[in-house]
């Protein structure tokens, strides 16, 4: 999301006249899950996509006619939808599209999303997605700092104050709202989309699988920090594309890091002097996935290791050793991509086996809408 409306900000500085597209509403399968975003630009420049392809040069026509008339609009698509001009969803499911214009008086403040997302802060844009006057009309706020309206200052203050309960969660939910805030009302459907700080891997053991790891990680959005006791080996040179090198015993920086349910911690240093003062911290942190890299008979020493060391059973439940689900891999960048699949599975939580050999839904459901009293319930 963030990446497109870096370029539509772009856009903005530069003049350029532009559209911004948003999955707002959806029921049943579709290829991209609500918040999604798509713009447009006068010169017929495009950026991001809100389907497989089966909808984006309807949709594309569309931005064109909002850009010159203004007037931001919604359209449904869904299977054998007449209503959408023949042009149809192939997923089974159906979604609401808002296609606004995305100008520096229309949607002001997306630089505000640019450096936030740059200088690792949270930020959450808020749309007025219901049909009507405050159609399109948006906010974009840090918490601390506002950029927009919805239309009214009352409107505002309760968009901003929901918005701001999101910031962290990284996550889409539509709130309903009076049209001056009042949570007795419900005649607004507000669509809060929260960009959280980037999710934090901590790779342990200067090694070449962390040469491919680090590459990986950081084209997954996160901020990846190397470290490794042996300065000869931890250098910016041999990792370029790490957020941070450090020269230190894994131990002694993990006493110190900043981790929480969202750090992925991987030790590859395949030496218990390294691997078992490190991961006894690991396993006793809030970090959201620990795993250790290392043969089966590694795994054993190391589990009676960690043992002797007082870690518990509960404790060592949380440890994924041998890293990495069960892919076959075999060069340095297999098994990268190896152990951000059982990453990504356990903070998604998917089952990590064949989507083809699965029943069910492909993607996630949506979250359900959300009442604006239910928010004030539980704060």
């Amino acid at each position: 999301m963030h990446e497109v409306l870096n370029t539509v900000a772009r856009w903005q500085a530069a003049g350029i006249d532009c559209a911004l597209v948003t999955i707002v509403r959806s029921a049943g399968s579709i290829p991209r899950p609500v918040g999604t975003v798509m713009a447009v630009a006068r010169d017929g420049t495009v950026v991001g996509s809100i389907s497989g392809g089966c909808i984006e040069s309807d949709v594309f026509h569309l931005a064109t006619e909002v850009m010159t008339t203004g007037q931001a609009t919604v359209r449904r698509y869904a299977v054998d939808d007449a209503g959408a001009g023949s042009v149809a969803l192939m997923c089974g499911g159906s979604m609401d599209v808002l296609v606004q214009r995305a100008g520096p008086s229309d949607i002001p403040g997306l630089a505000l999303v640019a450096d936030s997302v740059a200088a690792g802060r949270p930020v959450a844009t808020a749309t007025v997605v219901s049909e009507g006057a405050h159609l399109g009309r948006s906010i974009v706020t840090t918490g601390t700092v506002r950029s927009g309206t919805c239309g009214d200052p009352l409107l505002d203050a309760a968009v901003v104050a929901r918005a701001t309960r999101h910031l962290e969660a990284g996550t889409v939910t539509t709130v309903q709202l009076g049209e001056s805030g009042d949570c007795a009302e419900t005649a607004l459907s507000v669509l809060i989309s929260s960009i959280a700080r980037p999710p934090s891997m901590l790779v342990f053991g200067a090694v070449d699988f962390a040469h491919a790891l680090v590459r990986a990680a950081k084209l997954l959005g996160y901020s990846v920090t190397l470290c490794d006791a042996r300065p000869v080996f931890a250098t910016r040179e041999r990792f370029p594309e790490a957020d941070e090198v450090v020269v230190m015993w894994p131990q002694d920086y993990l006493k110190q890091a900043a981790i929480t349910p969202s750090t992925a911690i991987c030790v590859l240093t395949h030496d218990p002097r390294f691997d078992v003062p490190a991961l006894e911290i690991a396993l006793r942190s809030d970090a959201g996935y620990v795993g250790a890299m290392g043969s089966r008979r590694t795994h054993t020493d190391r589990m009676e290791r960690l043992r002797a060391a007082g870690v518990t059973d509960a404790e060592l439940s949380r440890l994924s050793s041998p890293i990495g689900l069960d892919l076959g891999a075999a060069t340095p960048e297999e098994t990268a991509v190896s152990i951000l699949a059982e990453v990504i599975a356990l903070r998604r939580g998917g089952s990590g086996g064949r989507l083809g050999r699965s029943a069910g839904p492909i993607h996630p459901p949506e979250p359900a809408e959300t009442n604006h009293r239910d928010l004030l319930d539980t704060a």
